[in-house]
């Protein structure tokens, strides 16, 4: 989810902490909690400080090490060591305990957007992503800013945050129902399709959908149960030349191949250069596929240039390849 939604997140979870005795009856430990509880919202998405690197660092890393088996138990506990002096009086364990939660929702609410996460590591290096709740869900976001509210007002956050998270737990539901609708209406309208990725948007009933079948690319949008196919590719096979396998070998391509699921390339040959590109299908948007892995080479196979992420005009990304030559 997006910086915002875990924000108010966090102050839900350390208002919901009043449900725990020990946290209720005693200042110190529902002071430190609510802190630690916002504070443990944020944490895994530290590693946004990678980008300040280049977009390679960032898109092989985010949501990577930092969303793992291992930082979920460590968070807690480097949160909980940071605040506990300024809180001598407070209940150790029951600061741990709802730092722990704050954590955990983190990371398992950010497995249900289509960037995912590594949750799994280190048994697993796969990226788990649902997509049924879009990066910035207004609803969501909504939701807890209503329970903020009457929070606010002297109501008893318990109960108000009790209902607000059974309905937003119904509402997951229905997210998912919603997909599984879009799924159907999919394989009516390409039976073929052996690899669909439904992705949502900041809209309600709208989906974004790109499709694999043996000979094909399809991408579209959904919208309830009508299908829109946009574009249609030939599906190719990466050529085994030493083009590519040098193309390969650059870290921003490498980063994209290691990220997208879904994706077709291009070649192109100027009198000193060739240009590889490598386009994800995923997030069309206004005729345009913004997430892109570009590398450029002379004619002896030498990496002159390279950029991945997101861009949105062909002008601002060869100004970006001029700027970060062979990154």
């Amino acid at each position: 989810m997006d910086t915002g939604t875990h924000i108010v997140m966090g102050f839900a979870i350390g208002g919901l902490a009043a449900i725990d005795p020990v946290v209720a009856n005693d200042p110190a430990t529902a002071q430190s909690v609510l802190i630690a509880a916002v504070i443990g919202s944020q944490a895994p998405d530290a590693d946004t400080v990678l980008k300040l690197r280049n977009n390679a660092v960032y898109i092989r890393h985010h949501r990577g090490i930092t969303h793992s088996v291992p930082a979920v138990m460590l968070w807690p506990i480097a949160i909980t060591a940071a605040i506990f002096p300024f809180f001598p009086e407070a209940n150790l364990l029951h600061l741990w305990l709802w730092t722990f939660l704050a954590v955990f929702l983190h990371v398992f609410v950010d497995i249900f957007n289509s960037y995912g996460t590594q949750a799994l590591r280190p048994f697993s290096s796969r990226w788990v992503a649902l997509g049924v709740i879009n990066t910035f869900d207004p609803i969501i976001f909504g939701i807890h800013v209503i329970g903020l509210i009457i929070w606010g007002f002297g109501a008893n956050p318990v109960p108000t945050f009790l209902i607000m998270y059974t309905v937003i737990v119904g509402y997951y539901i229905v997210r998912f129902m919603l997909q599984s609708a879009v799924r159907h209406s999919i394989k009516k309208t390409i039976p073929k399709a052996d690899n669909v990725i439904i992705a949502p948007t900041i809209r309600f009933y709208q989906w974004r959908i790109a499709a694999e079948t043996e000979e094909h690319f399809y991408v579209g949008r959904a919208y309830g149960r009508s299908i829109t196919i946009y574009d249609k590719f030939k599906k190719k096979s990466i050529p085994d030349n030493e083009i590519f396998q040098k193309a390969k070998t650059d870290r921003n391509v490498s980063a994209f191949l290691s990220f997208s699921p879904l994706y077709r390339w291009e070649l192109s040959e100027a009198d000193d250069q060739y240009e590889v590109r490598f386009i994800d299908l995923r997030y069309r948007s206004n005729d345009h596929y913004p997430f892109v892995a570009v590398v450029q080479m002379d004619k002896d196979l030498d990496i002159q240039s390279s950029y991945t992420g997101w861009i949105f005009s062909e002008e601002k990304l060869q100004k970006k390849l001029d700027i970060l030559p062979n990154e």
